[in-house]
């Protein structure tokens, strides 16, 4: 009688760690992490750095402030290792939508109109997300 009481907590305990890995993948989604490759034009490149630095301040923060609470941005300089791509940013959001407004912020700036940098591409990805498909089949065989 104990072993059988033994092996029904045991298979319970698996049961709810199970549902409960489960539950927690489900609860905290993996961010999305978007690389936007860039490179300076000839517009950007001809201004001082002082004004760089004023239309960054000016222009740029606010636009990063404004969707601060929902995405991190990162801005990495490349012009040294890649001939196409001098810059690019490194986003991470839990949030689309407040990706895509970032985006179109972006785009009423000089970045896009004059322009100061050309898109060369953008990618979105999650980090190690074949795990979570490698956990779903799993589950569906059982």
């Amino acid at each position: 009688m104990a072993k059988i009481l033994f092996t029904f907590l045991t298979v319970l305990l698996l049961t709810v760690g199970k549902a409960q890995s489960r539950l927690n993948t489900m609860e905290t989604p993996k961010p999305y992490t978007i690389l936007v490759l860039m490179n300076a034009t000839p517009q950007w490149l001809s201004l001082t750095r002082d004004q760089r630095s004023q239309f960054f301040e000016a222009q740029l923060m606010p636009v990063f402030q404004k969707v601060g609470k929902s995405v991190e941005v990162r801005l990495f300089d490349s012009e040294y290792f890649h001939a196409k791509v001098s810059d690019f940013m490194i986003i991470t959001t839990h949030d689309l939508n407040q990706y895509k407004m970032l985006i179109e912020l972006l785009r009423d700036t000089k970045i896009y109109a004059v322009p100061y940098f050309e898109v060369i591409d953008i990618i979105v990805g999650q980090e190690n997300l074949f795990k979570d498909f490698n956990e779903q089949f799993k589950q569906k065989k059982e």
